[in-house]
């Protein structure tokens, strides 16, 4: 009968077993850390927000221990960080529209889209901080004039790789050269008027093609890459890869003298000497259209890049603007006694610069078709170009001047000054680059100057350092964003109107066709109301408080019309004796 004891062996191990499974599991350094105060509660209940109709989300509140802590401590500059309406501007693009739109659903995309724009335009002006590269210009030590400078005091001032783009090329068997630039910057395509035609990046010296045409050179542009370009022969028109080889022959594109590319509707506008504007797109190989301009030979052209508006110049002193659409010229302005020897528009599409015989260089006023300044140049500019930055390029001859703040007001001096072997034939500012080309009778001349260039450029629209691939796919994306020629217009702006005279007329038209007004207000019916919330009586109510609310609105329409009648009409000025005549008894 006595208790049978357990083993002394046998309470050790239930205490290890306890033991064990009393100890803790270790704390790794990503679990935090126990002893850190938790952070204080919010007090005030929680603000349930319906999500968005576009799907987005809405912004969340900062909360004390959460994302703005900084080290423990509480972001002092919680939020976004402020940007001034000033830089905002800078990136957007169009305005709002002042008229609202009719129905709600068409209010509500409205807003969400001008939402989605103001964000963008904030996100880019912050980015802008990022942007190291900041324009430079030439400055002069005190009394020195900056036109005194030469090339190569600025090419030894400046790094080895701004001043390796300083260079001449001596072609004197088959000049004089005409110049163009791709819209990157990168590659530089030369053409002689004897024939020869070579296809070079610039920036590498490296030689993609030389080829010779055996005929007589008028112009030639880059397309829409590097990978393309057209020469205007005696003849046709020709369209070469940048291997050399012919792609096509145009033999509608008759005698051309003068081409401009316009890079979003991939079209390409020449100019002939029989009179006739013809435009081609390149992306199907279709004419879109052919005007004749009834100027005689055009020997004078150029575009306006924000528009797509094409500027020739005449013989009789006139610019004419015109669009593909229109078989007439938009604008006639008459900028010169003489003949007109070279437009620009500036990067903007605000001013337009115009050389003539009568040796004067004016500037006019795109917005208002106004002359703003003129200057009275020695022996005129043949050639004219503006950079990004607003230089004003001018070949007078076998001398290059650039003129600064020339939209301003006119300038007395030149702001940089270089003296060419042979007179000019051409003259192209590189985009994103501090340089200047000039094609002339032996070559051709690379110009550094400084502050011409845009200093930032957009990867995404033109990258001079982009790979074959990524060329490729900026080729599809701009196919895809092609704008149709249609378009084309004076004011870009129009395209977000509403033409309230065609909606008008259109209404007009389908009220007579159907009989009755299908958009007449029809008479107020109350509706129905729930169930025990409805009666004869509050249905009464609310359709007599209509009908008297659109009783008064009828009487003050009617009490304005008859003040507006009543209105004494203006009494004619009484003209002293001693002023009046013997005629003044029969005006009314």
């Amino acid at each position: 009968g006595g208790r049978a004891e357990a083993p002394a062996g046998s309470s050790t191990r239930r205490a290890m077993a306890g033991a064990a499974r009393e100890k803790k599991k270790p704390q790794r350094y990503w679990e935090g850390n126990v002893s850190k105060p938790e952070p204080p509660q919010r007090t005030d209940p929680p603000d349930h927000k319906k999500p968005r109709r576009d799907g987005g989300h809405a912004e969340k509140k900062s909360e004390p221990g959460g994302r703005d802590r900084v080290s423990g401590e509480v972001d002092p500059f919680p939020g976004a960080a402020v940007v001034s309406r000033e830089r905002v501007e800078k990136f957007q693009r169009g305005t709002k529209p002042k008229e609202k739109a009719s129905g709600k659903q068409v209010r509500h995309r409205l807003a969400l889209q001008e939402e989605k724009a103001e964000a963008a335009a904030k996100q880019a002006a912050r980015m802008d901080l990022l942007l190291l590269e900041e324009p430079g210009f030439l400055e002069g030590d005190e009394g020195e004039d900056t036109c005194t400078i030469s090339q190569a005091d600025i090419a030894q001032a400046v790094d080895l790789a701004a001043s390796a783009k300083r260079f001449d090329l001596r072609l004197d068997q088959f000049g004089p050269y005409r110049v163009s630039y791709t819209r990157n910057g990168r590659h530089l395509l030369l053409g002689g008027r004897r024939g020869h035609v070579a296809a070079l990046d610039w920036h590498t010296k490296a030689l993609m093609c030389e080829i010779n045409v055996m005929e007589a050179i008028t112009d030639l542009e880059w397309l829409h890459t590097e990978t393309m370009f057209a020469v205007a022969q005696r003849q046709w028109l020709y369209v070469y890869d940048n291997q050399g080889v012919e792609l096509n022959c145009l033999r509608r594109f008759h005698k051309v003298q003068r081409m401009t590319f316009l890079p979003y509707h991939f079209l390409l506008a020449t100019a002939s000497e029989t009179g006739f504007l013809q435009y081609l797109d390149i992306s199907v190989g279709k004419e879109v259209a052919t005007i004749c301009t009834k100027g005689g030979r055009l020997g004078v052209m150029t575009q306006n890049p924000t528009n797509a508006i094409v500027h020739l110049g005449h013989s009789n002193g006139t610019v004419t603007l015109w669009s593909p659409n229109i078989k007439e010229p938009l604008v006639r302005m008459l900028c010169h006694r003489g003949a007109v020897r070279a437009v620009a528009v500036d990067g903007s599409g605000t001013y337009m610069a115009t050389s003539g015989l009568d040796r004067k260089l004016h500037v006019y006023d795109l917005r208002a078709y106004r002359r703003l300044h003129s200057l009275l140049l020695p022996t005129g500019a043949g050639h004219l170009d503006f950079s990004q930055r607003g230089l004003l390029g001018a070949a007078c001859q076998e001398v290059v001047q650039v003129y600064k703040d020339i939209l301003v007001g006119p300038s007395s001096k030149p702001y940089v000054c270089h003296a060419l072997p042979r007179p000019a034939h051409g003259l192209r500012f590189c985009p994103f680059e501090d340089v200047l080309g000039a094609g002339h009778e032996e070559g051709f001349a690379s110009l550094l100057v400084p502050g011409a260039g845009e200093p930032n450029f957009d990867a995404l629209e033109n990258n001079p350092f982009r790979s074959r691939k990524q060329r490729q796919e900026w080729e599809v994306k701009a196919l895809l964003e092609k704008i149709p020629s249609e378009l084309i217009s004076l004011d870009p702006g129009q395209l977000g109107t509403v033409d309230t005279v065609s909606l008008e007329q259109q209404h007009q038209e389908r009220t007579e066709r159907l009989g009755y007004d299908p958009q007449a207000k029809g008479k107020f019916s109350p509706r129905r109301r729930l169930k025990g919330r409805d009666s004869a009586g509050s249905r009464l109510k609310r359709k007599q408080k209509v009908a008297a609310e659109e009783r008064r609105a009828a009487i003050r329409k009617s009490l304005a019309e008859k003040d507006q009648a009543s209105k004494p009409k203006a009494s004619r000025a009484v003209v002293p004796a001693a002023q009046q005549s013997a005629l003044d008894r029969f005006r009314k």
